[in-house]
């Protein structure tokens, strides 16, 4: 097939045990401006088990047509079952593009389609856009650990693909009154043909509360903070805020908080409406993960830091000194003293 026989952009909504990520509708938003650049329709692909409320996000959200794949047999991914189903759509209706969440299952999907269908997989993009001369998809990503920006083109295959880290892009306004054409495939994956089986799920230790992708407030310490037990200091902030403590890479290697909440180009991408970094420097591996936050308030006692040329507004002193004095005010204001 010529390249321009292929047509639309797709994204594929990922859920779990029904319920649909956010990263699905987040990239909803990202595949409306690609598809609008290409001149072409929003797609979304569910597959699943339990699909009302993947079909319902994905309609809310924008998408103009719907490819559904329900079965039984979907309702844990696997490599073997969600592969055959999205690979047999991508065989009868050839997209222009794919996005996909960066995901572990999502990664898991986006290499065995790249391969499959022998075309190229751009890792945990940041930014896309469209070169409107040649309908090409511009994926952008951190490179050489962070210090370089790299732009990436699948000028030779399709489809163009690509996956996106959770939080990395905001989610648009719901339409409420979007009509979907939703195409029900029956796609059926044979029980033989699954070669590994989900036989239960452990929750992980810090799953409770505020998830770190999800949250509106962060407050994140770095290695300012001196050590594991101040962090104390700061889940009290973040409790108080109704949000959740984040994490720079040296406190995570220092063995002070679990890697699950790290922020930066290693750890999670998040787009908070405020984001507190205390005692973080502000290296751009750090930056890569939490720029696009609305609000971002930096405390370094360095007044010379990284971190300043990227906060809304900065305060020059001790984080061990300043946290306090902010959750005593805040406990002030809503008579918690």
């Amino acid at each position: 097939m010529e390249l321009k026989e292929y047509q639309d952009v797709w994204v594929f909504v990922q859920c779990f045990q029904g319920q649909p990520r956010d990263v699905g509708f987040e990239l909803l938003g990202q595949g409306r401006l690609l598809a609008d650049g290409l001149q072409q329709k929003l797609c979304a692909v569910v597959i699943g088990k339990d699909v009302d409320e993947g079909i319902k996000g994905a309609t809310e959200y924008g998408a103009d047509i719907i490819y559904v794949v329900q079965g039984a047999e979907y309702e844990n991914y696997s490599s073997d079952a969600y592969g055959h189903a999205f690979l047999e759509l991508c065989e009868k209706y050839h997209p222009n593009t794919i996005l996909i969440g960066a995901t572990a299952n999502g990664r898991d999907l986006g290499s065995k389609l790249a391969i499959c269908l022998h075309t190229g997989l751009t890792a945990d993009c940041t930014a896309l856009s469209v070169e409107a001369d040649t309908g090409n998809v511009v994926w952008e990503r951190p490179a050489f650990g962070g210090n370089l920006y790299a732009r990436i083109l699948c000028s030779e295959t399709r489809p163009q693909m690509g996956t996106v880290r959770p939080g990395a892009f905001k989610k648009l306004e719901k339409c409420k009154n979007n009509q979907a054409v939703i195409i029900r495939e029956n796609i059926r994956t044979a029980e033989a043909d699954i070669l590994t089986k989900v036989v239960g799920f452990i929750k992980a230790h810090d799953e409770s509360g505020v998830k770190l992708e999800e949250a509106e407030y962060i407050v994140s310490g770095g290695r300012g903070m001196k050590g594991p037990e101040n962090f104390e200091m700061l889940q009290e902030l973040a409790d108080l805020l109704g949000g959740t403590v984040g994490a720079s890479r040296a406190s995570v290697d220092a063995g002070w908080v679990p890697q699950t909440k790290q922020v930066g180009q290693t750890g999670k991408t998040v787009t908070p409406k405020v984001y507190i970094a205390c005692g973080i420097s502000g290296a751009v591996q750090h930056l890569a993960g939490m720029h696009e936050a609305d609000t971002i308030i930096a405390i370094n006692k360095d007044a010379s830091a990284p971190i300043f040329e990227v906060a809304d507004y900065g305060i020059v002193g001790d984080a061990l000194e300043m946290i306090p004095a902010m959750i005593k005010e805040i406990r002030a204001v809503k008579n918690l003293d």
